[in-house]
């Protein structure tokens, strides 16, 4: 599995939206492991902002199913993250009626 989710890491961690990254629950990241419920190897969460408990993933373990199910994470369209919405007319009228209040 190493193999594979370093190659992902290399696909996504340059300039994406994305981060790939790996924990060692053995040593200095027991606490973080402890607190996200790790309790097998290998494990793999992934949060989507502003979602800070993390979410269990469940797809397979291949190169190409990692990297479709990372494609679609990241940021989700709100007015922080205006820039990810498709439909920003919307979304920029919304604002401008609420800062009208």
């Amino acid at each position: 599995m190493k193999p594979t989710w370093d190659k992902l890491a290399d696909e996504f961690n340059s300039g994406s939206k994305v981060l790939v990254a790996d924990v060692d629950c053995t040593a200095a990241g027991k606490d973080l492991c402890e607190t996200y419920g790790v309790q097998g190897f290998p494990t793999i969460k992934y949060f989507n902002p502003p979602d800070e408990e993390g979410e269990d993933y469940e797809g397979g373990r291949g190169f190409d199913e990692l990297k479709a199910f990372a494609e679609k994470l990241g940021p989700g369209c709100s007015a922080s993250t205006i820039e990810n919405c498709t439909e920003l007319y919307w979304i920029q009228k919304f604002l401008e009626m609420y800062t009208l209040l």
